[in-house]
């Protein structure tokens, strides 16, 4: 029986292999797995199914499927044709290669605050999430259930209480930590509530490495936050375990921000199955450039 059961160990890791080889993302990584699934199967097969896969199967395939998409980027760049993109003659061709990519057009009329810290971000965000009126989306690898994470749960709360809708995503391992008590409270005041789910599907089940590592904050498609802080009182010096700690966040007004929104829409049709009715109609932030003079301005040769 031992026998037999190691020479399955052989036979996977042979495959296992193959597959290495022909699906790893760099000749070092195929190198790497290859030699340790021949040499030590009983090891690196489990490993290699847990961690060793360079495909998230299904997630690249839903995002290309061109739904989300097509029922709100497509519109929203007829809509804003005209008013907010920028001419084509003004951009370098780096730019038009980017907007190619992203399938996404560079807007103006938005206005960027750099938020230095996370005295700054967080003061900012609670400060969006209170002045909404219509939704808030609410995405973070990790949300602790801390001060600030007690504070931010708070005021998602006393938005729904007041008719906003509310949509929170979280990775299921960065905020593995998070307590099912700290999601119910959320439930319980009528936010929608899902974690990115990265193992869903038949060919996901033992994969944990592909993580959603997004800090995307949308509320009303007119103003975004991203940038690099979590939700963690360590972002705010309090935690003697980190010390201080600064990192840095974006809060973005105007047309740019449907760009963040469509990255939570496209993750929360994966997590969810379906997206919610949300506005994508641009709205200039009251002290954002408009195209026509950003247009002279690259055309002179300023940079932005």
């Amino acid at each position: 029986m031992i026998a037999l059961v190691v020479a399955l160990f052989y036979v996977m890791g042979v495959l296992s292999a193959i597959d290495a080889v022909m699906g790893a993302r760099t000749s070092q990584g195929s190198i790497a797995w290859a030699v340790s699934l021949v040499s030590f199967p009983m090891v690196s097969v489990p490993a290699y199914w847990v961690l060793g896969r360079s495909k998230f199967n299904g997630y690249v395939t839903a995002r290309r499927r061109r739904d989300v998409h097509a029922d709100s980027v497509d519109g929203w760049n007829r809509e804003v044709a005209e008013q907010f993109l920028f001419r084509d003659y003004a951009m370098p061709n780096a730019a038009r290669a980017a907007e190619r990519l992203a399938r996404l057009p560079f807007l103006s009329g938005n206005s960027v605050d750099l938020l230095v810290d996370g005295e700054a971000t967080f003061a900012s965000i609670i400060q969006g999430i209170d002045s909404a009126t219509d939704y808030v989306l609410f995405q973070f690898y990790i949300v602790k259930d801390d001060e600030i994470g007690r504070l931010m749960q708070a005021k998602l709360i006393d938005a729904a209480h007041r008719g906003v809708r509310v949509y929170f995503l979280y990775d299921e391992v960065g905020s593995t930590a998070l307590p099912k008590s700290y999601l119910s409270e959320l439930r319980a005041a009528g936010i929608q509530v899902y974690n990115f789910h990265t193992r869903q599907g038949p060919r996901n089940r033992f994969q944990i490495n592909f993580r959603n590592h997004r800090k995307v904050v949308v509320t009303d498609g007119r103003v975004a936050w991203l940038g690099g802080l979590n939700v963690g009182d360590e972002y705010l010096g309090r935690d003697p375990a980190f010390g201080a700690w600064r990192d840095t966040h974006l809060r973005i007004e105007g047309p740019a921000a449907l760009g963040a929104q469509l990255s939570f829409a496209e993750d929360w049709k994966w997590a969810a199955g379906g997206v919610p009715e949300l506005t994508w109609a641009p709205t200039a932030a009251p002290d954002g450039a408009n195209a026509p003079v950003l247009d002279d301005a690259l055309a002179a040769g300023v940079s932005f």
